[in-house]
């Protein structure tokens, strides 16, 4: 395991000592994006044991697909890096390169093809691992001109403005909505309940300090992972840790507390909204700790110009509408239950 190399290198080294000869002339865009821990840097050792290998996503003209994809595979050595070239990927063997066409594989896994824009439904549609996939990994060439792989990852790289503050309200809102419940679960003797609320809340709290630095959130098995890459995260950690880690409602409720003030005070520092007070407060007359989320639900709405996005429910993309993985991982599905509770069209 000492002499792990990271996916994304090796696909790199794949690409430029086989693939490239076996394309030249042909244009092209090569890159490792899409799924995979490789694509954003979390593979380790352990994921060397199954659907890994040297890949690469090899984008050309529709109509030369078929022809590319023999000519790569008729060339491809048995092995590179030490692992074969051709292996099990998602139950199905065959070979690490995938020559596809660029609109045809961005609409397969995004529902839309972001060089043509990017609508309100679109936006709100893409579930944040997918966004991260395109996003992320490393393009090793892009050879299709204007309408290349660079084009459709720029257009993606972030939200616009105010598709930022709807949905940073949204994931303040999932804060609102359940914030006093770990105390009151743990006042009637419910440990276990509040247990399970505190760690509901400490991962949306992660997902909201990962927005509020324009990353977005992967899916559950790497959140941790990409907090803790983030510039001065380690308090944060700490606190939601010790709200995880609690044994009584009182610990629990003092761990997200301290996380609730440090999103908070993140929130101030970029400015989104109306500055406001960070600290936590008692709610109601009753004996629990909040950060009083409407309040940032409101201000980020007030801070929304756009009169469409200013309009919607309060509900969100598609993420903060359905937690279910056989939803995120179909764009039609994701598309139609984001335009159902949002009220929006293509």
């Amino acid at each position: 395991m000492s002499n792990f190399v990271p996916g994304i290198e090796l696909s790199r080294a794949f690409y430029g000592e086989v693939v490239a000869p076996l394309v030249s002339g042909v244009a092209h865009s090569a890159a490792l994006v899409g799924p995979g821990s490789e694509v954003l840097e979390f593979d380790t050792a352990r994921s060397t044991d199954h659907d890994w290998g040297p890949r690469v996503l090899l984008f050309v003209a529709a109509e030369r697909v078929a022809e590319v994809e023999e000519k790569v595979v008729a060339g491809l050595p048995e092995r590179f890096g030490g692992f074969p070239t051709v292996f099990a990927y998602h139950e199905r063997v065959r070979p690490g390169v995938t020559v596809t066409d660029l609109h045809g594989w961005l609409v397969g896994r995004l529902g839309f093809d972001p060089r043509d824009g990017v609508s309100l439904l679109d936006w709100l549609s893409a579930p944040w691992q997918r966004l991260a996939e395109v996003t992320g990994g490393e393009v090793f060439f892009d050879g299709l001109g204007e309408r290349g792989l660079e084009a459709a990852r720029a257009a993606l790289r972030w939200y616009p403005q105010d598709v930022w503050r709807y949905v940073l309200a949204c994931q303040w809102q999932r804060i609102c909505q359940e914030e006093p419940f770990v105390g009151r679960c743990g006042e009637v003797g419910d440990e276990l309940g509040s247990a399970v609320l505190g760690a509901r809340l400490a991962r949306e709290v992660m997902r909201l300090a990962l927005l509020l630095r324009r990353r977005y959130p992967p899916y559950g098995k790497w959140l941790g992972s990409a907090l803790a890459r983030l510039p001065g995260s380690a308090e944060l950690g700490e606190s939601l840790g010790a709200a995880v880690a609690a044994r009584s409602w009182r610990e629990r409720q003092q761990g997200l507390s301290a996380a609730y003030g440090r999103v908070a005070a993140l929130q101030n520092r970029m400015a989104l909204a109306e500055r406001l007070d960070e600290g936590v407060r008692g709610f109601f007359d009753r004996p629990f700790e909040v950060i009083g989320a409407g309040r940032f639900v409101a201000a980020l709405m007030a801070s929304v110009s756009d009169p469409v996005i200013r309009g919607l429910p309060v509900t969100g993309c598609v993420d903060q509408l359905s937690d279910s993985t056989d939803l995120l991982v179909a764009p039609g599905r994701a598309r139609a239950v984001t335009a159902a509770a949002l009220g929006l069209t293509a």
